[in-house]
């Protein structure tokens, strides 16, 4: 087996916690809607590969809800968010300063989640920092779970998949990313926690 060199690693629900249910009953709810219709979450998802901007974004809803305002689709948008355990920060700054690991962040994310972190946490620079390297999806004009984003994070950073691990929460990511013939860890988030990596993933170190 390959000697893992490279740890990529997802944000949400890995690092900071998410309520993915919440903030769908919680949308849905505020939009009178039994379930997302197509254009909505292609908006979504043009959104987090920054194809349209935050304020077109907004619009978008704006427009497709009149009754809503501005203040009320960003706290929708924003709900899925919650906290940043500090022991996590404190995971990744060992690993940082140990040097056994090239260290990636690869997360699907966009500009209103992460100024809401950003005041929300206020370590959220000194996390970033600790990364080699640290991509969002709008930035990138890629996402998660298509192949290019995979493929992009190898070229870029002149890696091979075998000497890769991915952890994420989800397992269309982690299937591709083990297509793709990257090592894998597919965090269940309601009892696994990712500063427990070394002793669940050992066969892999």
């Amino acid at each position: 087996m390959s000697k893992i060199k490279t740890l990529i690693f997802d944000f949400g629900d890995v690092f900071i916690n998410l309520d993915k249910v919440g903030a769908m009953e919680n949308a849905l709810d505020l939009f009178g809607l039994d379930t997302f219709e197509g254009e909505m979450i292609d908006t979504n998802t043009q959104y987090e590969i920054g194809r349209i901007s935050t304020s077109e974004f907004i619009q978008f809803y704006l427009s497709k809800f009149p009754n809503l305002n501005k203040a009320e689709v960003v706290k929708a948008w924003n709900y899925i968010i919650k906290d940043f355990p500090k022991y996590r920060l404190d995971f990744i700054k060992t690993l940082a300063q140990n040097k056994d690991y090239q260290l990636i962040l690869l997360s699907n994310t966009n500009d209103m989640h992460i100024d809401f972190i950003k005041q929300k946490v206020p370590f959220y620079e000194e996390f970033k920092s600790y990364f080699d390297v640290f991509y969002l999806s709008q930035q990138i004009h890629l996402r998660k779970p298509n192949a290019d984003i995979f493929e992009f994070v190898l070229r870029e950073n002149k890696i091979i998949a075998k000497e890769c691990l991915f952890i994420d929460d989800t397992k269309d990511n982690t299937d591709m990313a083990k297509k793709l013939g990257f090592s894998i860890w597919n965090i269940d988030e309601t009892k696994e926690d990712v500063v427990n990596l070394f002793s669940i993933k050992k066969d892999l170190f």
